[in-house]
């Protein structure tokens, strides 16, 4: 499925050096509403940078960043927050030890009365209503973080970035560490943040996976964009051509 005419996030020329380095040479790229792009390219190829750059990690040497068609400065990845752009990396941000409500809730926790004590109760009935809506299938929000399989804490993140991006969901490789049967379950997550009109960009190293998920696909190589292509009108021998030079 793909998203609304007018993108919902914009990288205009968008430009990242480290010192001489030319992490990304100069990219433009637009997410819609409802719609998942993927970025792909070798190792190095600056798919994570591109994705920092985004979430607010790095802040680019040039180019521009649009939400709704206004250009944003990142001072921060909290300040890409306040901006409704939601990030899920490798190492998912989860406190093990806490809940998964207090997880979902992480910086933005419910208070009450004149004291301001957590709302626990308010929280936890919130995140039950969410896991249950998107069909995260865990037994209670109380359970402890450390106490969940990799694809359920996979996908309480997923949830979190889902329930607060107002603009994008960024995803720096979500099913990394997981078999074949989570995979699938957080696939199919994914696509249901799809389905919520949220803007997705996904870095993936399974182009089975890119082409399961993906409306368009984006690649890079050495820095550069090569080009972009919708899933539906390329194949994977075009995009691993493009990503190796050999095309």
């Amino acid at each position: 499925m793909s998203g609304s005419t007018a993108p919902l996030v914009r990288l205009e020329r968008l430009r990242k050096e480290f010192g001489a380095v030319v992490a990304i040479e100069e990219a433009t790229l637009d997410v819609a509403a409802g719609e998942i792009v993927a970025v792909v390219g070798a190792n190095g190829a600056g798919k994570s940078t591109l994705v920092k750059c985004l979430a607010g990690v790095f802040a680019p040497t040039a180019g521009r960043i649009l939400l709704g068609g206004r250009p944003v400065h990142f001072s921060s990845p909290l300040d890409a927050r306040g901006h409704g752009v939601e990030a899920v990396f490798q190492d998912l941000a989860l406190a093990n030890a806490q809940p998964v409500y207090m997880n979902m809730f992480l910086g933005r926790e419910i208070v009450k009365g004149r004291l301001r004590r957590l709302d626990r109760a308010a929280m936890a009935a919130e995140t039950q209503l969410l896991l249950h809506e998107l069909d995260v299938r865990i037994a209670s929000a109380h359970t402890a973080i450390r106490d969940l399989s990799g694809g359920q804490r996979q996908g309480v993140a997923i949830a979190r970035a889902a329930n607060w991006a107002d603009q994008l969901v960024l995803m720096d490789e979500p099913t990394a560490a997981l078999g074949v049967a989570e995979t699938r379950r957080v696939e199919e997550l994914i696509r249901r943040m799809r389905d919520r009109e949220k803007a997705i960009l996904i870095v993936s190293h399974s182009l089975d996976q890119v082409f399961r998920l993906a409306d368009r696909i984006c690649v890079l190589r050495r820095a550069k964009q090569v080009g972009i292509r919708r899933a539906s009108e390329t194949s994977a021998d075009e995009i691993v051509a493009m990503m190796t030079g050999l095309r």
